[in-house]
């Protein structure tokens, strides 16, 4: 069997056990008492896995997180078809129809001879036509609410900043920072705790156009943080453990002193 009947024979073999399990009088209680809603989250958390995966460079765990991602798109799919609604055929077609559409250097008669930025602005103007035709008139029209909100806010200012709305260079956002750290001070100050939530709120959102200007990916960045965070809180672990302790046992100083010689072990 050659790869692309063996990868239609896959699909095909995916979606029966899909409706199977989905059988109303066979099928499995939990997946048949599962809509859209309830399984949104597990979609969200696979896509995820496949991030984590591919950060940790776990090769031999690739093809199954991708799998269980596969099956997030076939479950939607035969909830939808259930409903009447659509199918999978359907939801493949619409990604190769926008693929085809937004690739008219690949599949029309555009020349390909074009920088990658260049694309990057021609698809954006692809992207600006559908959403006209979905009647999205605002130039925040379409940005997901369900995204995590990083990823929105990065998305939002994108939008903002194509028509114009953005700081000229990464020192006025530097300075923004700078202001809004001031403001944020001043809320905590007040004990006001709504207010500090807001204007923590703020600078998060301005730190974000930070990385956008700098040409740092915030999601990217703070998971490399919280990664470095891990090893390096685990080292203290290792260290106290060497000497029977926990770091409950220990005092702050001490376990700033094994931070900071964690963090020399990883310079060196």
């Amino acid at each position: 069997m050659n790869e692309t009947d063996r990868n239609q024979t896959e699909i095909t073999r995916l979606i029966d056990i899909m409706a199977a399990l989905r059988d109303p009088e066979k099928g499995c209680p939990w997946d048949i008492e599962q809509d859209f809603a309830s399984i949104a989250p597990y979609t969200i958390e696979e896509a995820y896995e496949v991030a984590d995966a591919i950060s940790r460079e776990a090769w031999d765990e690739f093809p199954g997180e991708l799998g269980d991602l596969l099956l997030q798109v076939v479950f939607h799919a035969q909830m939808a078809a259930e409903k009447g609604m659509f199918g999978f055929a359907d939801v493949a077609a619409k990604i190769s129809d926008k693929l085809i559409d937004r690739h008219p250097h690949v599949f029309g008669d555009e020349s390909r001879d074009k920088s990658a930025a260049q694309q990057v602005a021609d698809w954006e103007t692809i992207k600006a036509a559908e959403r006209a035709a979905k009647a999205e008139k605002g130039v925040l029209d379409g940005v997901a609410l369900g995204l995590p909100a990083l990823t929105r806010a990065l998305k939002l200012q994108n939008r903002a900043a194509r028509v114009g709305f953005d700081w000229p260079g990464a020192g006025d956002v530097l300075d923004k920072i700078t202001e809004e750290t001031a403001e944020l001070v001043e809320a905590r100050d007040s004990g006001d705790h709504a207010d500090m939530t807001e204007e923590y709120g703020d600078l998060l959102f301005v730190m974000v156009n930070l990385g956008r200007h700098l040409g740092i990916e915030p999601e990217e960045a703070l998971r490399a943080a919280n990664d470095k965070f891990t090893r390096r809180f685990r080292a203290i672990e290792a260290a106290l453990q060497a000497e029977g302790r926990r770091p409950e046992q220990s005092t702050l100083a001490e376990m700033d002193a094994l931070w900071d010689r964690a963090k020399e072990a990883e310079r060196t």
